[in-house]
């Protein structure tokens, strides 16, 4: 009897010894390791971010610092909190804080097979694919004329669309990413479609369901904090879901890029897909492949389409809720392009409170909060604190958008606050919606042109009024949150003037 007691001590007291050991090496971190909170074993602080894990963090940040961390499943994640230590990391110490982790998000990993290019780690690979992404924007105008009025023209191609509504209630953000799809594909295969293409319809749809579905969404913001939960379910099968949705997408590209290699001549470039074949040819390292081409591609559409269709769409939400700012605005365009004018960046400089309210958009309802996760290449210091390489970091726009150090008011929509004394624009270093250092958007000087030309000459040509059928608008302080913060779907009715 003793000895039978004697050995349930024993075993009692090896298995206090080794969960001890286990929560000792839960709670361990680095040398002078950014502080934060440590959550539950397994789960780390996951379970405690909520739907918004971006406000939770700037909360956090209070207690803890601008440059904290969290235990994120088995992950210590680093993430900055104000505009200072995200430029410090990504501006000053780029060549430190320009990797690519492997948790960007598994769901992309295993779909793009280490290709494309936001999932590239950096060096000399990501490097050659952005020299050519830059050299085919600023080829096609990107910035210049040339695109520009492939704009303008798709412009009144959405108006027209808009129009033939007739004063019936529709949702909005179904014509805005057609129009944003066609600026994307004159870029990269060379031609825009009808707006009534169903294939085009149902390839928007699929691509931007990892955005606007809950479910998706939610899922891809886990995957991304605790990568080993991807094999569990639910979530594989969400995760089984969007890779299937996507095979028709990778068909669809495939199919134009055969197109291309048939009629391709080098000596007469139409689009990205010619530009990208050329470098093929004299390609040594394997970086240019067909599968780096289609999956190249993918990432364009979808970031190109979701970035400006999503802010745009925030836009007319925030007229609808904010009627004064939509009269004020749409005077200011009629002063000075009247009824019948056509919208260029050359009128930007002359519409004040138009610039204003678009960086209030994109202040007030950041579309990427989160922005997207780099990794440390080597050993760093971050305002005072040890960061080990291949540590994942997480820029918090959400944060600096809403800095009450910073702003006045931050929880208000107040397009006035980019305006000083004397009625001009005032351009603040605070808003980076396409984040910072060299893996900011590759696309957001055409970004910038969209969003300008496309809201002014919807503003020009119609006023944007709720649907009288609706019982209430969307609330403008909730949406879909994951890759994204996009809006929740509403009608809005398009009067005529």
């Amino acid at each position: 009897m003793f000895e039978l007691d004697l050995t349930n001590l024993i075993n009692v007291y090896f298995l206090l010894c080794l969960s001890g050991l286990l929560l000792l090496y839960w709670y361990q971190r680095p040398r002078n390791f950014p502080p934060g909170p440590r959550g539950i074993p397994i789960f780390g602080m996951l379970p405690f971010m909520g739907k918004y894990g971006e406000r939770k963090l700037a909360k956090w940040s209070k207690t803890y610092g601008p440059v904290m961390s969290l235990r994120m499943g088995r992950n210590d994640v680093v993430f900055l909190n104000d505009f200072n230590s995200i430029h410090e990391a990504l501006v000053k110490q780029h060549a430190k804080f320009s990797g690519r982790t492997d948790a960007i998000t598994p769901f992309m990993k295993d779909i793009m097979k280490n290709v494309g290019y936001i999932v590239l780690d950096d060096g000399e690979f990501f490097k050659s694919q952005k020299k050519l992404g830059q050299r085919v924007l600023s080829g096609l105008g990107v910035g210049g004329r040339k695109l520009e009025s492939r704009v303008t023209e798709e412009a009144s191609y959405l108006n027209e669309a808009i129009r033939s509504m007739d004063g019936k209630a529709f949702d909005a953000s179904i014509f805005i990413k057609k129009a944003v799809a066609n600026n994307i594909c004159n870029i990269i295969f060379g031609e825009r479609f009808d707006y009534d293409n169903k294939q085009i319809e149902e390839i928007l749809s699929r691509l931007t369901a990892f955005t606007a579905d809950t479910t998706t969404a939610l899922a891809s913001r886990i995957c991304v904090l605790a990568p080993f939960l991807r094999d569990i379910p639910p979530i594989i099968f969400v995760y089984s879901r969007y890779k299937e949705r996507l095979s028709m997408v990778f068909e669809f590209i495939k199919k134009k890029v055969d197109e291309h290699k048939e009629t391709f001549n080098e000596d007469y470039l139409r689009d990205f897909i010619d530009a990208f074949l050329k470098e093929s040819i004299k390609d040594n390292n394997n970086w240019f492949t067909n599968d780096q081409l289609i999956f190249y591609i993918r990432e364009l559409f979808f970031a190109g389409t979701e970035t400006v269709s999503s802010t745009l769409t925030w836009a007319l939400l925030c007229l609808l809720h904010y009627p004064e700012v939509h009269q004020k605005l749409r005077r200011e365009i009629l002063n000075v392009i009247g009824y019948d004018g056509t919208a260029s960046m050359t009128h930007k400089p002359m519409m004040p409170y138009t610039r204003a309210f678009l960086q209030e958009v994109m202040r007030y309802r950041t579309l990427a909060p989160l922005s997207i996760f780099h990794k440390t290449n080597e050993d760093a210091e971050l305002n005072g604190y040890f960061i080990p390489k291949n540590t994942m970091v997480g820029p918090n726009i959400w944060a600096v958008h809403n800095d009450a150090d910073f702003w006045d008011e931050p929880e208000k929509f107040k397009p006035e606050r980019f305006i000083d004394d004397k009625g001009e624009f005032v351009q603040p270093s605070h808003i980076i919606p396409f984040s910072l250092g060299p893996r900011a958007c590759l696309g957001k000087q055409l970004a910038k042109m969209e969003i300008f030309i496309f809201l002014v000459s919807m503003v020009q040509k119609f006023e944007f009024l709720p649907n009288p059928d609706d019982y209430e608008l969307p609330n403008v302080e909730h949406g879909t949150s994951g890759v994204a913060f996009v809006p929740h779907p509403f009608r809005l009715v398009a009067k005529i003037c």
